[in-house]
C-alpha cells in the first residue's frame, strides 16, 4: 500500500508539474506512470541494497540464501527501472517487471501467513500485511498499462502527433 502512495503521488507531481512546464514531454499519462513507476522503483531497489538486513526476513524458509535474494532484487528493480525509462526497452522491461513482482509475491505471502512486520517500519498489523497481497495486481496492471498495452504514439511529443514537423 505504501509503495502504491508514493508511485501516485509521484504520478500526480508529474501531472501537476507537466501542466505548468513541460506540457509535451509528458504529455502522455502512461510515460507518467513509467516515470513514476520507474522513480519508486529505483527507490526500493535502492532500499535493498542499503539495508538487505531489514528485508531478508521476509524472505520464506524454504529458500535458500535470503540476503542475496535481497540483494539480486534490488539490482534486478533497478535496472528494470532504468530500462523501463528508454523507449526502445520499456515492453521487455514491463514484462521483466512483471515477472519480478510474481517472483517476490511468496515473500509477501510469508510475511502475511506468519503475521511478521512490514517492512520499512509500517504497520504489522493483519489488516495491512493482507492488504499489501492485494496490491500485487496493481502494480502488474500498472506495469501493463503503462509500458506494454499503452499505444507508443501517445508518447510522442504533442508536435509529431500533430503532424507538425
Amino acid at each position: 500500500m505504501a509503495f502504491f502512495i508514493q508511485i501516485l503521488s509521484i504520478w500526480l507531481l508529474l501531472w501537476l508539474v507537466s501542466k505548468v512546464f513541460w506540457q509535451q514531454k509528458l504529455a502522455s499519462h502512461a510515460l507518467k506512470a513509467r516515470v513514476a513507476f520507474a522513480i519508486a522503483y529505483i527507490i526500493i531497489g535502492v532500499v535493498h541494497l542499503v539495508t538487505p538486513e531489514k528485508l531478508t526476513y521476509m524472505i520464506p524458509d524454504f529458500l535458500p540464501y535470503p540476503e542475496a535474494l535481497v540483494y539480486i532484487s534490488g539490482v534486478m528493480e533497478i535496472v528494470l527501472a532504468v530500462l523501463l525509462l528508454i523507449p526502445r526497452y520499456q515492453r521487455w522491461a514491463g514484462w521483466l517487471i512483471i515477472g519480478l513482482l510474481v517472483a517476490v509475491f511468496p515473500a509477501n505471502i510469508n510475511v502475511a501467513i506468519h503475521q511478521l512486520p512490514a517492512p520499512g517500519g509500517l504497520p504489522a498489523e493483519p489488516w495491512y500485511v493482507w492488504s499489501r497481497l492485494a496490491f500485487q495486481p496493481i502494480y502488474i496492471a500498472w506495469v501493463w498499462w503503462a509500458a506494454i498495452y499503452a499505444d507508443k504514439k501517445t508518447d510522442l511529443p504533442v508536435k509529431k502527433i500533430a503532424g507538425v514537423r
